[in-house]
């Protein structure tokens, strides 16, 4: 327990203080940015308009191609979802792991975060198929072609879909305030170890 929290808290011995100063314009800037996700209900307009939505269709589309190599059609469509998901949260790994920032660590589960949030009218609209999809079409104009319907629809629990973007939207807005509060406490304990010379 006391590695991990080593890890969780990692922090130099002399804290730069311009690398100092960045980081805080970074918590800063998440805060405020995280604020207007945390503080809103779940809303698919506002998240498709977000600069990361597009950032995370990316990772979203490469997750079908790179689960697609596995063969199995369910673990492809899958693959969209956890390749947006696990592409910020291998990013705060690397950051932990290969250069022992806990801050950047922190940065990353901000990212998987709001991944969570980005997901969730996506999986809200597995019935009722609403949503403009890549390509200009919606789920109602090709079959089989939405994959929260193909997934909720194969494992039997589309009916579902609202509860489980909920629990998405609203695991996405917990985990955000814990990326920041992690953030706000290694920027304290940099703080106190700030060079002042």
């Amino acid at each position: 327990m006391s590695n991990l929290k080593s890890w969780l808290l990692a922090v130099e011995e002399s804290v730069n203080p311009f690398h100092f100063a960045g980081r805080v314009l970074v918590w800063i800037g998440l805060t405020a940015w995280g604020w207007t996700f945390v503080s809103r209900p779940m809303d698919a307009e506002f998240l498709a308009g977000s600069f990361l939505h597009n950032v995370n269709l990316a990772f979203h589309e490469g997750g079908h191609v790179l689960f697609g190599l596995f063969g199995w059609r369910f673990l492809q469509v899958l693959g969209g979802s956890l390749g947006q998901i696990l592409m910020p949260l291998i990013c705060a790994a690397a950051f932990l792991i290969q250069n022992r920032d806990a801050f950047g660590a922190s940065v990353g589960l901000w990212w998987a975060a709001e991944n969570f949030m980005d997901l969730a009218p996506y999986i809200g609209d597995a019935r009722t198929l609403d949503l403009p999809l890549l390509g200009g079409v919606t789920g109602k104009d090709v079959e089989d072609y939405h994959d929260w319907e193909y997934l909720l629809r194969t494992t039997g629990w589309l009916q579902h879909d609202r509860l489980l973007a909920q629990v998405s939207y609203n695991l996405g807005r917990a985990l955000m305030v814990a990326a920041l509060l992690w953030g706000a406490y290694l920027l304290v304990l940099q703080y106190r170890k700030l060079d002042r010379s």
